[in-house]
């Protein structure tokens, strides 16, 4: 199980790799101590460029090429934004995650800096708890074939740019379809991509634990068309019917693809599981303090 590897300080194999946000001097002043730490756990510790700024002769690597590396460790130091980062760029190695927030938010990195060492020794202890939670995987189709695949952590979005019209999409679940939407975009969302844009577009809060897709559209021209939950066993695509408009495909947030008249995106559950390390707050408490709901 994942989530047990670093737990063994006498295995002088294991590696733990640092991802940081740019420009946070928190980095600079907890970098040196969690190095110690480390070291002194029997880590290997590999750093990618914005931490290896704050870092003495770690080895640096591209988050693109830690994929290739046997992890057993991942500590994020940044925001929710640095740690769906860091999950793209790992998933592959199923290695645990540690988020330690050092944004404003904190949905996903819900560790508090302070608390970081008394996790790291949870974590060796086998005390920390862990969530199990689903990433999505998408392919880009132009006529029949396959032109990207890519991972997403929180959501995939079909949308047209600031100045373009509305555009037509077509939605099919298991090659069913569903329906036409003319909408200025479509959002197929994780469970923990519930409570990021699909939220702010009208969607639901869904609980990282429920096996579904949610399918937001939006800002729908017709009023009758509202999200959508599928079971994750589905298979969902979105048809983009652009009529010479432009559209883009953005994962996660992240500078969006170009999509022709006619392109698919074809969203299913990935093979990779992300494990994250997190606080004792249950998801409820999370929404509450967070979004700022009502306590009793």
């Amino acid at each position: 199980m994942a989530s047990s590897r670093p737990s063994s300080s006498s295995n002088p194999s294991k590696c733990a790799a640092i991802i940081s946000r740019p420009g946070r001097p928190e980095v600079a002043r907890t970098l040196p101590e969690l190095l110690k730490w480390l070291h002194s756990h029997g880590y290997h510790v590999l750093v990618d460029p914005e931490t290896a700024k704050y870092s003495d002769g770690q080895e640096e690597v591209l988050r693109s090429q830690m994929s290739s590396r046997l992890l057993d460790l991942v500590i994020v130091l940044g925001g929710d934004g640095t740690l769906l980062s860091a999950v793209r760029e790992t998933a592959a190695t199923d290695a645990p995650l540690l988020g330690v927030n050092l944004g404003s938010l904190g949905f996903l990195t819900d560790v508090p800096l302070q608390s970081l060492f008394s996790m790291l020794e949870s974590i060796t202890r086998g005390r920390a708890a862990v969530e199990k939670r689903a990433m999505m995987q998408c392919e880009l189709l132009r006529g029949e074939k396959v032109v990207g695949v890519y991972s997403a952590f929180n959501d995939a979005v079909v949308n047209k740019t600031a100045l373009a019209r509305l555009n037509d999409y077509d939605l099919f679940v298991d090659k069913i379809f569903v329906s036409r939407y003319r909408a200025d975009g479509m959002i197929v969302a994780t469970p923990t991509g519930s409570t990021a844009y699909s939220l702010s577009a009208g969607g639901p809060v869904v609980m990282p634990t429920v096996h579904a897709f949610v399918i937001t559209p939006v800002a729908p021209h017709s009023l009758t068309h509202r999200p959508l939950v599928v079971p994750d066993s589905s298979v969902v695509e979105v048809l983009t019917c652009t009529d010479g408009e432009l559209a883009y495909l953005s994962l996660d947030g992240q500078p969006g693809l170009d999509l022709r008249d006619g392109d698919r995106v074809r969203c299913r559950k990935s093979d990779h599981v992300v494990t994250l390390f997190r606080t004792e707050a249950d998801f409820f408490h999370v929404l509450r303090s967070k979004m700022k709901w009502g306590e009793r």
